[in-house]
């Protein structure tokens, strides 16, 4: 992992106290809550429905046990014991006080951590492969990419202020875990012919309002060029983007109408400006923040394949939670182990101050004190030896998180929605809980396979329901809730926007709409084999139309 060094320490130390002087201010009236909001904004302090909530910083979604265990103490100490782990690798707390925000920055810059960015129009969180480093299809790990970018990123004089937010996704392996095209700008490691380090660049995707597709426009650009690229595709964003309309402002709004060819060009042009720059990044750098992230010492452990088979066999529980919550590493003696923050009727992302802590000391003693937060949020051990999988899992049941059920109908995405946030227009919590529930049981689920469903309690897209195989946005309609669905979205290297269905459902119409689309699945897929997504690009909406509001149905229905 990346470690601070003299100048971040300072720099975030320095932003703390400048921010403990602004929250004195606003409590004594000197400020005002219009001149306070940019101000809370950019140190990740949020105003929603019922409190104030703090969005703290994962970068790329990789951090120690020192750090979650700090994590669980400022949910215990300063908020109701419990934390949000959301879809940019982030946690939120949603109920600290204004006058507690300060010292919980300084807690956090005391483990290396901090809320910079996480608001504001500005470059946020960079996101990463959760599996990073550890995959076995993985061409290189994108995270000292991230952290490159991140460096040269966080506070930039040119960039803290832009049309609109921005968000970079990195991913290093051919499966793009990572959802980069639905990303402002997203980068695929890859090599060319001669085996040298590059990105395929795709800019201009994302949800929200206007979903869209990222276009590639490079196919290769050499690690030395990453960051007068990136800066080329900023400043000419920066300059276009649309700043007298919020809905028009993002780089994807530009992509469209400028067109992808003229775009592309004017960053070329720019990037011809930059590219035997300061910003040319050296050999020697890459390499020295490349070390940061080596992998641990990963002993021989060959006992581990007769130990599995074996617990296996005495336990049918522990066997399913392996087949689905294990994959395999790029050591064959290790496992690369989610850890499911969707218990059956749970609140998806949810985890306690008890499970942080828990989580950290299993990290510490069997995964090399490496943790990482999923932008499907879940929790991530990349190494774990095949010969403490047991340990792992029994540590897990015993706090309720060995819940066997990573990428299948209850590993359920959903944002907090109307229960917290101010822009919501219906709830998500409640009913990924109710679908959850319906749906919980291991045999019912296995029948089904691989189905994401992903839940937005608003247009902001902030569940991803876009890119679910099955997505809800929550909308208002005459005052009452009301649940549009969209079917055959994808995030992955085959990314789709999903297709709005028909007309929407009532929350308590909303589990059996979704049961019924499952139980036509099941119906017309080919085999067992046959995966949802799959089957739906087979067959089209139609089927699902007519099952749903009869024979005939028209999409506008």
């Amino acid at each position: 992992m990346y470690r601070y060094d003299e100048f971040d320490h300072a720099f975030v130390s320095d932003r703390v106290e400048q921010f403990r002087d602004q929250v004195t201010r606003r409590l004594s009236g000197e400020l005002a809550e219009d001149a306070f909001k940019p101000l809370r904004l950019m140190n990740g302090v949020y105003l929603q429905l019922h409190a104030y909530m703090l969005r703290v910083a994962i970068p790329y979604g990789t951090l120690n046990s020192r750090q979650m265990r700090m994590l669980a103490h400022i949910a215990r100490k300063y908020d109701r014991g419990y934390g949000h782990f959301t879809t940019r690798q982030n946690i939120q707390y949603n109920w600290p006080s204004l006058s507690d925000t300060p010292d919980i920055l300084a807690e956090l810059a005391s483990v290396e951590m901090h809320a910079l960015q996480t608001s504001g129009n500005c470059i946020r969180n960079v996101t990463a492969d959760h599996f990073a480093g550890a995959a076995a299809d993985e061409v290189a790990d994108p995270r000292p990419y991230a952290e490159i970018l991140r460096q040269w990123s966080s506070v930039h004089p040119e960039f803290s202020f832009l049309p609109r937010k921005f968000k970079i996704a990195v991913t290093g392996a051919e499966r793009d875990r990572a959802a980069i095209q639905v990303h402002d700008i997203g980068l695929h490691l890859k090599k060319n012919e001669a085996g040298e380090i590059g990105f395929a660049v795709y800019v201009g995707g994302g949800q929200g309002r206007t979903p869209m597709i990222a276009k590639k426009i490079k196919d290769f650009l050499p690690e030395a060029d990453l960051l007068s690229y990136t800066t080329a595709i900023m400043r000419v964003y920066n300059l276009h983007g649309r700043r007298d309309n919020k809905y028009k402002a993002r780089i994807k709004i530009l992509v469209h109408e400028t067109g992808v060819e003229e775009l592309s060009g004017q960053i070329e042009q720019e990037f011809l400006q930059l590219k035997n720059t300061e910003l040319k990044l050296p050999e020697a750098d890459i390499q020295a923040i490349t070390t940061y992230f080596a992998l641990p010492e990963l002993t021989e452990r060959p006992e581990g394949w007769a130990n599995l088979a074996g617990w296996k066999k005495a336990d049918p529980d522990f066997a399913r939670w392996v087949h689905q919550n294990v994959q395999p590493h790029k050591n064959p003696d290790y496992g690369m182990v989610t850890i499911s923050l969707k218990p059956i009727g749970g609140i998806p992302g949810d985890a306690t101050d008890v499970q942080m802590d828990a989580i950290a000391d299993l990290a510490e003693e069997y995964a090399f004190d490496e943790i990482r937060i999923s932008h499907e949020q879940n929790v991530i051990f990349p190494h774990v030896a095949l010969a403490d999988l047991e340990a792992v899992y029994r540590g897990l049941v015993s706090i309720g998180l060995a819940t066997a059920n990573a990428g299948l109908i209850t590993d359920i995405i959903a944002c907090p929605g109307l229960d917290y946030c101010a822009l919501a227009n219906a709830r998500s919590i409640p009913v990924s809980q109710e679908i959850s529930t319906r749906f919980g049981d291991p045999a019912r689920q296995a029948e089904i396979g691989e189905l994401k469903i992903k839940i937005s309690g608003c247009i902001n897209a902030c569940g991803h329901h876009h890119v679910g195989h099955i997505g809800l946005l929550g909308v208002e309609k005459k005052g009452a809730e009301l649940y549009q669905i969209t079917l055959g979205g994808s995030g992955d290297e085959n990314t789709s926007i999903g297709e709005i269905i028909g007309r929407g459902f009532e929350p308590e119409k909303v589990t059996d709409a979704i049961e019924t689309i499952v139980d036509t699945y099941l119906g017309l897929r080919l085999d067992p084999g046959e995966k949802f997504l799959d089957a739906y690009r087979r067959v089209g909406p139609q089927p699902f139309k007519d099952a749903l509001y009869g024979n005939g149905a028209q999409a506008a229905a």
